[in-house]
């Protein structure tokens, strides 16, 4: 019983993460459309294909022991094409002197992913500290993915807008939380589990905030402010709504 219920959360889960996955669809037509990346950061893309390519691996049978977390490694790998694509696109478009620092940045998580995959593959010869080791390597990059959007709520504190903080995304991140939570509860996996929390701490933080500042009458302080605040509240919010 207790397996079906969470073959079927692994199942609605993924549903939920396509949806977050191609909300960025959006903002890349625009950039290829402006030709331009403009102020947006392409840190919150490489934080989430990090974390995507570590689950990818933690759901992969070398690691969990069989196919029991193969919604896992499914939605993971879907995450890494997303990612790989708006990361490329990124780039193409970026100015040269933001190319270099992206291109560092990506090279220096594809090398830790890297020496995270031969560790666990050749020198960790069990699947239980196969999952320890890559388990803990993830809820390391799940954490660095999920504290992206705070910088989205401290705009709107700071803005009094909620114009920078879309209430479907975060309630739609929040759900995405909440139901891998709860999956990983069911398998009694800490290393699914522990992120989620935060994911689902930090959704409920995002909606709390939204309430609140839905109801100001006070406009945006600048309309520099509202713009900047937009493209950071997108990059920070589209490109987190995962996952495991």
């Amino acid at each position: 019983m207790v397996t079906s219920i969470r073959v079927i959360l692994g199942i609605i889960g993924c549903a939920v993460c396509m949806l977050l996955y191609s909300a960025p669809i959006l903002t890349f037509k625009r950039v290829i459309k402006e030709a331009s990346v403009g102020e947006f950061s392409c840190i919150p893309y490489i934080l989430t294909l990090f974390s995507c390519l570590t689950y990818s691996w933690y759901g992969f049978p070398v690691v969990s022991s069989g196919w029991k977390n193969f919604t896992v490694f499914l939605i993971s790998s879907i995450g890494v094409l997303f990612e790989i694509s708006f990361i490329s696109i990124y780039i193409w478009f970026a100015p040269r002197e933001k190319k270099k620092p992206v291109t560092l940045i990506v090279s220096l998580f594809l090398a830790i992913f890297g020496m995270t995959l031969l560790i666990s593959s050749f020198i960790i010869h069990t699947h239980h500290m196969r999952k320890v080791f890559v388990g803990s390597i993830g809820v390391l990059s799940a954490m660095l993915m999920y504290s992206s959007p705070l910088v989205a709520v401290k705009q709107v504190v700071r803005t009094r807008s909620v114009e920078f903080m879309p209430f479907y995304l975060s309630l739609f991140s929040f759900l995405t939380s909440l139901i891998w939570m709860v999956y990983g509860l069911l398998g009694r996996d800490p290393y699914i589990t522990s992120p989620n929390c935060v994911g689902c701490a930090t959704g409920i933080l995002q909606l709390v905030v939204y309430c609140i500042y839905s109801r100001s009458k006070e406009s945006p302080k600048t309309q520099k402010n509202m713009e900047n605040g937009m493209e950071v509240a997108t990059s920070c919010k589209e490109a987190t709504g995962h996952k495991p």
